[in-house]
């Protein structure tokens, strides 16, 4: 949703990417970015330019405040990159002194303050502390910010355990900021991709840090393995959302002569399906390709044989089902006629009523307590 965000005499209007949400009562910042710009302009920047490393800033809030100073926007999703590109179009901003990073890239040298907006997973939030004290400077200025429901003692002790001294300040409209201080010299270190034996079979599962389930095979993918469709050779396969990959890697296991496009908009998600491909099944790698995507956006029309998708019903914090209605009508537009999209979902949230209103049609394949796997053919 367009709305405006006023702060210290600036008027931007910033939208949430992708931008045809069904959900219009979504904004794209929060109470944590405007403490957080509030703070840092008020307390922190001179006159000067400086280089500010911004972590996590879902769709550019941060950044269109700073545009005057040379910025680094590190961020896992690929969602964030493009809606930081557009609220910075839309806004008349240069972009001039900007640069993206992905949360697998090395850090900027030379970098004077890190904003960070703290994420939800704590195997990211991990990882980015991690890398931020082995690359950075002990000198910078670190101030993070979340909703103040967030951060919980259990947060404070992990900056502590990464970073070092850590101080909070008081809470302003429902959101807190997070002062620390790069000096433990026995600072944690946070090791990943982590390793997982899958169980009954022989291959050996590798997770970045922000990829669900990094520990075992979560009961939602096992249940969908137990009723995928009988795949012919050659077709042409979307393991969409695909996550660490267990998906595809199980249908080129069945079939290695399938063509399989493990798609995400994760860039650790991406870099860890290619990583289990690479490791378990190298024979069957150039049958395999990978693309950061915003759904199927850049896929053909009528080019698929087959959509295999968990859909998410959130975006970072907010539940939403746009994603999912996305994925879907994507899915529709890629596959030829009599072509299959074969999702599972929790039994509550629906989706057999949204693919029979842009399929025309579906199917219940199977279901459990908890979950349904459904099927719609292209007609």
């Amino acid at each position: 949703m367009i709305s405006p965000f006023i702060i210290n005499d600036k008027n931007l209007f910033l939208d949430r990417f992708p931008t045809g949400q069904v959900n219009r009562s979504l904004q794209a910042w929060d109470a944590a970015d405007e403490y957080i710009i509030s703070y840092l302009e008020q307390q922190v920047l001179s006159d000067s330019k400086q280089k500010i490393l911004i972590f996590n800033d879902n769709f550019g809030a941060i950044a269109c405040n700073l545009t005057d100073h040379q910025l680094y926007c590190v961020n896992d999703s690929f969602l964030s990159h493009q809606g930081i590109e557009l609220n910075i179009e839309q806004n008349g901003l240069s972009n001039e002194n900007i640069t993206l990073l992905t949360s697998l890239d090395d850090l900027p040298s030379d970098i004077n303050i890190v904003l960070y907006k703290i994420p939800k997973g704590k195997g990211l939030l991990s990882q980015q502390l991690s890398k931020i004290k082995q690359q950075l400077s002990k000198d910078v200025v670190f101030i993070a910010s979340d909703r103040a429901k967030e951060i919980h003692s259990s947060t404070l002790k992990l900056f502590e355990n990464y970073l070092g001294t850590t101080k909070t300040s008081l809470a302003v409209k429902k959101a807190r900021l997070v002062f620390c201080e790069l000096d433990n010299e026995q600072a944690a270190t946070a090791n990943f991709p982590t390793s997982w034996p899958l169980e009954n079979t022989n291959f050996t599962l590798h997770n970045h840090a922000n990829v669900y389930a990094r520990e075992k095979l979560d009961i939602g993918a096992r249940y969908f393995m137990e009723n995928l469709p009988t795949i012919a050779a050659n077709k042409q396969v979307i393991d969409l959302g695909c996550g660490n990959g267990i998906i595809g890697l199980h249908v080129l296991s069945k079939q290695p002569e399938a063509q399989v496009h493990f798609i995400d908009e994760s860039y650790m998600a991406i870099a860890s399906a290619k990583l289990n491909m690479t490791e378990n099944l190298p024979s069957a790698i150039e049958q395999c390709h990978f693309q950061v995507n915003d759904c199927l956006t850049s896929v053909e029309g009528g080019s698929v044989d087959l959509v295999l998708c968990n859909p998410p019903f959130h975006q970072q914090t907010a539940t939403t089902d746009h994603i999912a209605w996305q994925m879907f009508k994507d899915s529709h537009r890629v596959l030829k006629k009599g072509g299959e999209l074969r999702i599972i979902g929790n039994r509550q949230l629906g989706y057999h009523i949204k693919l029979k209103r842009i399929f025309g049609n579906e199917t219940l394949i199977a279901s459990n307590d908890k979950f349904v796997t459904i099927s719609a053919i292209k007609r």
